[in-house]
């Protein structure tokens, strides 16, 4: 299958498994990672990890020859599919990382941008190229790099379509730390491991408070930190970590 989903302990991988096509992106592989995202959801799962298959590539993009001689509304419906799976991933209420070795170029990067994290390798390549084939993103890379770069950066690169390394990347905050290692699920559970031993319903309601802050004013932000602060006073989780902390002993969450 070109997108496995396997589990490993409290780990969910999602490989990209197309390797001789650097892993690009297929309407039917966009399809798949929408199911996993359902079944990721429905899951024990306390993270997700996204790697790519092989050594060249994490994703190198959509399938270019998929793309050609579609019809208005078929190249909507393309973007949508593509819009839909990955906003998936990114409303799972566990944290997801995506591992960026070799090339992530386009709707690969824009995967990528849908987790919480990305890690990446000095050596890893990428960036949105669309411009170069009369394009712009689709998959909501126009959306997602301004919201993680800033507006100036993210109109630089997208008009540019210039590729950067992991080391730009992670100057400019697209990647959140540089990592070495052959075995990108292992780079990933290591990364994801630090995130993971808190109450899984604080981390959810933390993320939902961020990433909805984007969204709205400051002022409309505070009461929404105010209503899911209160949520997770309301936990039997946020009871044992403040027991434990009086107790002097390490907190044991149950997520709930």
């Amino acid at each position: 299958m070109s997108i496995e989903l396997t589990f490993s302990g409290q780990y969910a991988v999602i490989t990209l498994n197309r390797p001789d096509a650097m892993n690009a992106l297929q309407f039917q592989m966009l399809r798949r990672i929408s199911q996993a995202a359902d079944e990721i959801s429905g899951s024990p799962a306390r993270g997700l990890i996204i790697v790519g298959n092989g050594p060249k590539a994490f994703c190198a993009g959509a399938d270019i020859r998929e793309l050609m001689d579609r019809d208005l509304t078929m190249q909507r419906d393309g973007a949508l599919l593509g819009q839909l799976a990955f906003n998936k991933l990114a409303k799972l209420p566990i944290p997801s990382v995506a591992v960026l070795h070799g090339y992530a170029f386009g709707g690969g990067l824009e995967l990528a941008m849908a987790c919480t994290f990305r890690i990446a390798t000095r050596k890893a390549k990428m960036g949105l190229p669309e411009i170069k084939l009369g394009l712009i993103p689709g998959y909501g890379g126009t959306q997602r790099l301004p919201r993680l770069v800033g507006e100036a950066r993210a109109l630089e690169l997208i008009m540019s379509g210039r590729t950067i390394d992991g080391t730009e990347a992670e100057h400019i905050g697209l990647v959140n730390a540089l990592v070495e290692g052959d075995d990108p699920v292992a780079l990933g559970q290591s990364y994801l491991a630090q995130y993971m031993r808190f109450s899984r319903c604080a981390s959810r309601f933390a993320r939902e408070a961020v990433q909805r802050a984007l969204a709205t004013s400051l002022d409309e932000g505070l009461l929404i930190e105010a209503d899911l602060s209160t949520l997770a006073y309301q936990t039997r989780d946020a009871a044992e970590g403040m027991q434990a902390f009086v107790d002097k002993r390490e907190p044991e969450f149950k997520d709930a």
